[in-house]
């Protein structure tokens, strides 16, 4: 399956980028698709999920070097999922402790995607708001004002934590998957300039397949979006996306 990334300031944010994404292998079948959005209320907001976005990079590594150095047999998608996660939880915990941060400076929400590029599965989890499109169709997370992020449980036991979290996806015979920040329902119309008609930008970042030859097929999707409807996004936006 081939990967898309897109990270984009909101024209609301001034300095900093608050929201993170990534995509990397487990195994030589098996991916870690990631996007991360900061909490703007939270200390360093974009401080949470840029750090959350490389402990996940780096144990994306260890594991795949740990599956090319055994040649173990490849696992499950949902038990790498809760493998991954527990790993993050656990160096997320240790970090605040050596870093003395508090739990302002790790509000961060997670959409992760752990897929199996082979059989075409995927396990997904959702901590916060966001959006999941797995073959056309759409799946919003909105936490309705009582937001949630990590660093409100990385104090709870693990795996009840885990056992009892209500947001998780399972999906069969995945050829297009994408996961983005809400930042993607805040595109409006940038002064009048317009000189095409705009489509839904969820549709077009996230269903419509045109240009998926082009590595940047996104950055081109978003440039059309700004410069041909005059619509930007106000918030910041993570996409990832995988089509195969």
């Amino acid at each position: 399956m081939k990967s898309y990334q897109l990270l984009q300031i909101g024209t609301h944010h001034t300095n900093h980028c608050e929201d993170y994404n990534l995509v990397a292998h487990l195994s030589e079948r098996t991916l870690l698709c990631a996007v991360m959005d900061g909490c703007t209320m939270g200390t360093d907001s974009y401080f949470a999920a840029t750090l959350v976005g490389k402990l996940l990079r780096k144990i994306a590594t260890e594991e795949n070097y740990n599956s090319f150095y055994h040649k173990a047999l490849p696992l499950p998608p949902a038990t790498l999922l809760r493998a991954v996660m527990r790993q993050l939880m656990a160096e997320l915990g240790t970090l605040k402790s050596q870093l003395l941060l508090n739990q302002t400076e790790l509000l961060s929400t997670l959409l992760l995607a752990i897929v199996d590029v082979q059989e075409r599965t995927a396990e997904v989890l959702i901590v916060g708001d966001g959006l999941v499109c797995i073959n056309g169709r759409l799946t919003e997370y909105e936490q309705n004002n009582i937001p949630d992020y990590l660093g409100y449980h990385l104090a709870e036991p693990f795996d009840a934590w885990y056992d009892a979290h209500p947001q998780k996806l399972s999906a069969s015979n995945v050829r297009d998957l994408s996961l983005s920040t809400d930042g993607i329902f805040t595109f409006s119309r940038l002064g009048n300039s317009a000189t095409s008609i705009a489509p839904n930008p969820v549709a077009h970042l996230l269903i419509d397949q045109s240009h998926q030859e082009v590595d940047t097929m996104l950055l081109k999707k978003l440039l059309f979006l700004q410069q041909q409807c005059g619509l930007v996004p106000t918030d910041d936006l993570g996409i990832v996306r995988l089509i195969g």
